[in-house]
């Protein structure tokens, strides 16, 4: 197992006291309903306007000349459904108390918020990224094809500081990474930036594991679509940040139209307030399946990152396509952080778009399968892997056995 000490309990990290000097599980639960009560209301409302009316247009000039300049939410009721809505705010107030930071963008997925911090940089006449593989598949293939006019740097994280230029707008790194788990020191990466904003895609560890900004990372992606929405019926990103570069982040939602839906902001919204549990028991179940895989000769090595989480990767002897095809609890399909477990080859499918040298440099071999563990019974999901990796070697002990005959 690719590990180098005993992974971070999720247990212990979430009870880390946040800065508001409420515990995170506190946060979770009443960050961005605090004013709730003294509106008579338990849950929150779910404002699906597209517009709003006002009767004083000078009033309505004046603040949207004041969003023009700096992005800053306008003051008093909402303007337009484009601009800001009352409900994705909310959930964007919990998320930037979460990770620590002073505010947070949300947007209709992750992919479209990468792609607003990149156009925010490019539009500083920054256009050069600093990267680290591996990354997710869509994020590389952004960078690397130069969609948005970037222009890319790979390095591994001891080059960050080589790779630097001018004209450099961002450092990106993912940590633990997709699909390898590899990890990176975020504070000695941060350094290595000098001025140069560190973003991190936080979207495997969640806040709950990690929180990048206290490690100098000076934005924090989430595809909040995984974890942060949790039940695999939303789609959404989010980015949070200090207030300067959240205003900036406004006007290019504002430009592009790449809002998140009020609903979807609602049900991100519940998602958080589980987000501890969800964390805790999934993670609880994966540090059990990797003992198994390990142990298991079938499989020729497991990947799991040190701070845990409900993320596991491994190779396998066999064909990866049959292990795919043979599972019937687990579910063959791409994303991850629902509460069911999710299985998928990334080589054909999240990765499928990065060329396949610069894949298998990055660690993703043919072979590697990854598992996103769910809320699920433990022996249930082992007995329905366990079948999947098909019949095991002459000879070879089962795990229970060898377990019980070590007892």
């Amino acid at each position: 197992m690719d590990s180098a000490r005993t992974p971070t309990s999720p247990s212990d990290a979430v009870r880390i006291t946040a800065a508001t000097g409420r515990a995170l599980a506190t946060e979770a639960v009443h960050a961005g309903r605090d004013d709730l009560a003294g509106q008579g209301l338990h849950a929150p409302p779910i404002d699906l306007s597209t517009t709003y009316p006002s009767y004083d247009s000078r009033g309505e000039a004046a603040r949207i000349d004041a969003f023009a300049a700096t992005g800053a939410e306008p003051d008093g009721p909402p303007v337009y459904g484009r601009l800001g809505n009352p409900t994705v705010a909310r959930f964007e107030t919990a998320l930037a108390k979460l990770e620590g930071t002073e505010s947070a963008v949300a947007f209709a997925s992750g992919m479209a918020a990468l792609s607003a911090v990149l156009l925010v940089r490019g539009s500083m006449g920054l256009r050069h990224v600093v990267a680290v593989r591996p990354l997710y598949g869509c994020s590389d293939h952004l960078l690397t094809a130069g969609l948005l006019g970037s222009e890319v740097t790979w390095t591994d994280p001891a080059g960050v500081a080589d790779a630097l230029r001018p004209d450099t707008g961002l450092v990106l790194v993912e940590s633990p990474a997709n699909p390898t788990l590899a990890e990176v020191d975020l504070r000695a990466v941060a350094h290595a930036c000098g001025s140069v904003p560190l973003l991190v895609d936080n979207t495997f560890a969640t806040p709950v594991l990690q929180r990048p900004a206290e490690h100098g990372a000076r934005l924090v992606l989430h595809s909040a679509t995984k974890y942060l929405g949790g039940h695999g019926d939303v789609l959404a990103g989010v980015v949070a940040c200090d207030e300067e570069f959240a205003g900036r982040l406004r006007q290019v939602r504002f430009a592009t139209g790449g809002v998140l839906h009020p609903l979807a902001g609602y049900l991100l919204l519940r998602g958080l307030s589980t987000l501890p549990v969800r964390v805790r028991a999934a993670s609880a179940n994966a540090a059990e399946l990797v003992a198994r895989l390990a142990a298991d000769p079938r499989v020729a090595r497991v990947h799991y990152p040190r701070i845990g989480g409900a993320m596991v990767s491994f190779e396998v002897h066999c064909d990866p396509h049959e292990v795919i095809g043979r599972v019937r609890l687990i579910t063959p399909a791409v994303s991850l952080g629902s509460v069911d477990t999710l299985i998928q080859h990334p080589a054909s499918i999240s990765h499928r778009i990065v060329d396949a040298d610069d894949r298998r440099g990055a660690g993703v071999g043919d072979r590697l399968l990854r598992l996103s563990v769910g809320l699920e019974d433990v022996d249930d999901l082992w007995a329905d892997l366990d079948r999947a990796l098909g019949e095991r070697a002459p000879g070879a002990i089962p795990l229970r056995e060898a377990l019980s005959g070590a007892e």
